[in-house]
């Protein structure tokens, strides 16, 4: 269904040797590679369109303001929110959280409760400590199995009038796991909590409805959908982003200024102060623009495809342990052999050109579950293909046979 061939020149990196051999690029999960379309589209604002947004009535300034209005609009349309100005630019996942976590310092107290998993990436952990230590709330995790999956059943236990928040990855960066997002959301709902999903391991693989999920609050980076680092949306829908105090103060997220008070601009800029990644919140709609060329569809069914196979083959070496067997899983395997650290077989295969990440993925409780240091972890991408894979398991091999 894809024309792999086509796509991988789109690329430039993957036609790159490294350490001598061919790049074989399994660190998807980290950040994805840029297609020239993006390469391009950020020279091409620099060349041509560089100036400040939103302050200058000056032609280059209207110029860039409307790039990065019209990007606005297709984040707005792809995602499927209501308005526009409920999708706020921010530089990645992580300032997404934490402006929502912040914000929630005005609302939660003494006695509220707010609800993390098991399966966090510590980017949506350690906001929520960090509101619980200011405002006395209390942090509540709800647990996942020996298959990497949340338990329902105590999720529907600990989620209560009480709780403020329910904080949950959409999918584990860790593992892969999807989780059933639709179902807490509804549950979230029924005892009046709001809910954030975090999408930065979501949105390269599929494309959330916001307003069928329901969700409170969706935030995502732009540097794992092939876009530029430095770049990220929040999500929230317009009754809350009205509710919350904005994250930072500055220029643009005012609408006057004195020194006996200030008031605030109107959404999206409330939440956008200082100067933004211009180029980066431009480019980052090139590259929804490129994805969706590729077709989402299209890449969820080749991606499965990458995930059995490479499940399948990885399970022919002997020792070799799949950490993460949810039956709901995207192309992400973690895994460990048998008497081998990962951070050594992940140095060899290195030299072989191939690049895996390894540790705890900033998923330390995951790793504290499971009583391992940390794993190996390979997570495909549409561009990569089932030689790749096969070159990764040759290079285990060589790996385990050197280390035992």
């Amino acid at each position: 269904m894809l024309d792999l061939q086509k796509i991988r020149a789109d690329f430039p990196i993957l036609s790159q040797k490294v350490n001598g051999k061919p790049l074989v690029y399994f660190d998807n999960g980290a950040t994805s590679q840029k297609p020239q379309v993006v390469i391009d589209a950020i020279s091409k604002y620099y060349q041509e369109i560089n100036a400040n947004i939103h302050r200058g009535v000056h032609t280059l300034s209207q110029l860039a303001t409307d790039a990065y209005e019209i990007s606005r609009g297709k984040i707005q349309k792809h995602i499927n929110a209501k308005h526009s100005h409920e999708i706020i630019f921010t530089s990645g996942t992580t300032h997404g959280i934490n402006a929502v976590a912040n914000g929630f310092a005005s609302i939660v107290k003494v006695g509220d409760e707010i609800l993390v998993s098991a399966l966090e990436h510590h980017s949506n952990i350690v906001p929520w400590q960090m509101l619980c230590e200011k405002t006395g709330a209390t942090l509540r995790v709800i647990p996942m199995n020996e298959n990497g999956e949340l338990i329902l059943a105590e999720f529907d236990k600990l989620v209560s009038e009480k709780t403020k928040m329910v904080a949950v990855n959409h999918i584990s960066n860790a593992l892969g796991t999807i989780n059933p997002i639709a179902y807490m959301i509804k549950k979230a709902h029924e005892v009046g909590a709001a809910i954030l999903i975090d999408g930065a391991q979501a949105v390269p693989h599929l494309v959330p409805n916001v307003q069928e999920l329901d969700c409170d609050f969706y935030v995502f980076s732009g540097h794992k959908i092939c876009g530029p680092t430095g770049t990220g949306i929040l999500y929230g829908k317009e009754d809350w982003l009205h509710k919350l105090p904005p994250y930072q103060g500055g220029g643009e997220m005012i609408k006057e200024v004195t020194f006996a008070k200030t008031t605030y601009a109107d959404l999206p800029h409330k939440f956008e102060a200082g100067t933004p990644n211009i180029a980066g919140g431009i480019v980052l709609g090139t590259a929804i623009d490129y994805m969706n060329s590729v077709g989402f569809e299209n890449i969820a069914v080749y991606e499965n495809e990458l995930l059995v196979y490479g499940t399948k083959r990885l399970l022919e070496i002997e020792g070799l342990k799949i950490i993460g067997t949810a039956t709901a899983k995207t192309s992400v395997i973690s895994f460990n052999i048998d008497g081998i650290h990962p951070y050594d077989i992940g140095t060899i295969i290195d030299k072989l050109g191939i690049a895996v990440r390894t540790g705890h993925h900033c998923a330390q409780p995951i790793m504290d579950f499971f009583k391992i240091p940390g794993t190996l972890r390979a997570s495909f991408a549409f561009y990569n293909t089932k030689e790749e894979i096969d070159i990764m398991i040759e290079a285990l091999k060589k790996a385990k046979t050197m280390l035992t």
